[in-house]
């Protein structure tokens, strides 16, 4: 992302003013603040200061999907891709920080909703998501971590949790805990709890191993372990058992999502690239004169618009209340792929200098590559594909 692009001609009638407007706010947002704190922190692996957090509060994008009641922007989830996409392609990791306030929410009782929804839409309530285990990933339901009664009504946590992004910083954390056995249907008897604690810390019962990651560097990514943690008994979310059904809830949203970052980072790639083509010169031309690199250019647009276009289909859908299980699995499994392509193309068109930190094209590589494993992996979303279209 090396320069602030221009709007598109011929804006489609989807694009309303108010989408073009928070587009627009997202896009100046990323050049001018998201891009230069990337350039600095991904090399040494830093993590978001607190003054970016409240920056984006203040801009209101964790309170995109939150209703105006609660003190949100009241918008869906097209505008909240809009956003995540433009954040993306100065930096995926705060296209995921978005989504640390929007739809973390699921679960809430409607007296949480009063309470704590006005927190989140200020970033003041941030929260990460405690779901996978070493053997529970796209098996979520072979959950292990265990909450049992305590004598006095609430709940002792014992178990581990894998995956768990910004764990440490969060305000609340969503834990899926196994709460019964039904050795015939293993996706009952998982329940919700809320995870109440201060910005910064483990409570007590509670620790985190950092993982080592090769990217999505900005924040820390965690292997929590409970012993003997205690939970009030106020912290089950939504029924007992039922938890489950609250973990994949979401889902249709959280691949548009993710689709929206992979569209972000292909995006980026594809800019740098026609900048890099445009002033490097090789035998006397610049290499944007070679039509080898020209047509590269041309296949990396045109996968880049058509996974945009789906993703487009698909909020349009979740918005509208339709079911799109098959489309959302879809447009997640294609940018995800497409934005793996288009960074690599990216390196290659950079040459030498594209594996070196010297610019964002190995950035966004190496973060495209997550974004076909997270959130369902590519596998599994062929499999949700393929069960829509040949049955189970």
């Amino acid at each position: 992302m090396t320069h602030k692009p221009r709007p598109r001609p011929n804006t489609p009638h989807f694009m309303t003013e108010e989408r073009l407007e928070i587009q627009a706010l997202a896009r100046e947002f990323a050049h001018d603040v998201v891009l230069p704190l990337a350039n600095e922190l991904d090399p040494i692996e830093g993590q978001f200061p607190d003054w970016f957090i409240k920056q984006m509060a203040d801009m209101g994008f964790f309170g995109i999907l939150i209703p105006e009641e609660y003190g949100g922007l009241g918008l869906g989830v097209f505008e909240y891709c809009l956003v995540a996409e433009e954040l993306s392609r100065a930096w995926m990791s705060v296209g995921g920080l978005l989504a640390r306030g929007n739809g973390m929410g699921g679960g809430f009782s409607p007296e949480q909703e009063a309470r704590l929804l006005p927190k989140v839409a200020t970033g003041e309530y941030l929260g990460a998501f405690a779901l996978s285990e070493a053997e529970a990933g796209s098996d979520v339901a072979n959950i292990r971590c265990k909450a049992t009664r305590a004598d006095d009504g609430g709940w002792v946590i014992n178990g581990t949790k894998m995956w768990c992004t910004f764990a440490d910083q969060a305000d609340y954390v969503i834990l899926f805990a196994r709460t019964s056995t039904d050795e015939e249907k293993r996706h009952r008897g998982i329940s919700a709890f809320l995870v109440e604690k201060n910005r910064g810390s483990f409570p007590e019962g509670m620790s985190g191993t950092a993982v080592k990651k090769i990217g999505y560097f900005g924040w820390k990514t965690w292997d929590l372990a409970f012993d003997d943690f205690h939970l009030p008994a106020e912290a089950l979310l939504g029924e007992e058992d039922r938890g489950f059904y609250q973990a994949v809830s979401g889902l249709e949203v959280g691949r548009a999502h993710t689709a929206a970052r992979s569209i972000g980072l292909a995006q980026a790639a594809l800019e740098d690239s026609i900048a890099y083509l445009k002033q490097r010169v090789q035998f006397g031309h610049p290499l944007a004169d070679f039509q080898h690199l020209r047509f590269k250019v041309a296949d990396m647009a045109a996968q880049i618009e058509a996974s945009r276009a789906l993703m487009y289909h698909v909020c349009t859908q979740i918005d509208s209340g339709a079911r799109c299980d098959k489309e959302a699995a879809m447009v997640k499994y294609l940018a995800a792929e497409m934005a793996e392509k288009v960074t690599s193309e990216a390196v290659q068109i950079h040459g030498g200098a594209g594996y070196t930190k010297d610019f964002a094209v190995e950035r966004h590589w190496r973060d495209a590559r997550l974004t076909k494993i997270f959130e369902g992996s590519s596998e599994i979303q062929m499999r949700i594909i393929s069960d829509e279209l040949l049955g189970r």
